[in-house]
């Protein structure tokens, strides 16, 4: 068995009614990154309250941001480096520090927050501080224990529903109504 196949790299977990943990409680989370190493997500249904022109006028005090940066949330995007952003885009756009993951990018640099609030970036984009991670077997782990369902990733679900919907559309893709599960879990 080729052990990739196992991985779930650009795929979506979706929280568990009974996941309780107050980091991931009714979270949906973008895989970024997943092999035997472990880990690496990015929550995406949990705006952090913050806006893109909130961080610009923290970096950049000289210019005023965009209109359109006040449109552009921020999302928590996990409990680990919560001071730094990832900004999670279409395919196509290459920045200071830019991941292609196929379909979609992920960039890490500055370059990419101004061009997305000076309207130069991607058209598409889904910005957060944070990020989720997981040890070398901890996910799967997770997973077993049922803690998480995973489901593949659409684009659309990412940058064209709003944070509250995320959830409940990325079950339903795999015929789940969170609202009908038990917080409770078990094995047969």
């Amino acid at each position: 068995m080729n052990t990739t196949d196992t991985y779930l790299k650009n795929q979506l977990l979706i929280a568990m009614p009974h996941l309780a943990d107050p980091n991931f409680a009714q979270t949906l989370i973008y895989l970024v990154e997943h092999n035997e190493h472990g880990a690496m997500g990015l929550v995406i249904n949990r705006p952090s309250g913050l806006e893109l022109a909130d961080i610009i006028e923290q970096l950049r005090p000289e210019q005023p941001p965009a209109p359109d940066s006040y449109e552009q949330p921020v999302f928590s995007g996990g409990p680990v480096q919560t001071d730094r952003g990832f900004v999670l885009h279409d395919s196509g756009w290459q920045y200071q520090a830019t991941l292609d993951l196929g379909e979609l990018a992920l960039s890490t640099s500055l370059d990419v927050l101004y061009a997305i609030a000076d309207g130069h970036g991607p058209r598409r984009s889904l910005i957060t501080l944070g990020y989720a991670g997981w040890d070398a077997g901890q996910l799967e782990t997770e997973i077993t224990e049922n803690a998480w369902l995973h489901c593949p990733c659409d684009a659309r679900l990412l940058f064209e529903l709003p944070a509250e919907q995320r959830l409940a559309a990325a079950a339903a893709s795999l015929g789940v109504d969170l609202n009908l599960l038990s917080s409770q879990a078990g094995h047969a």
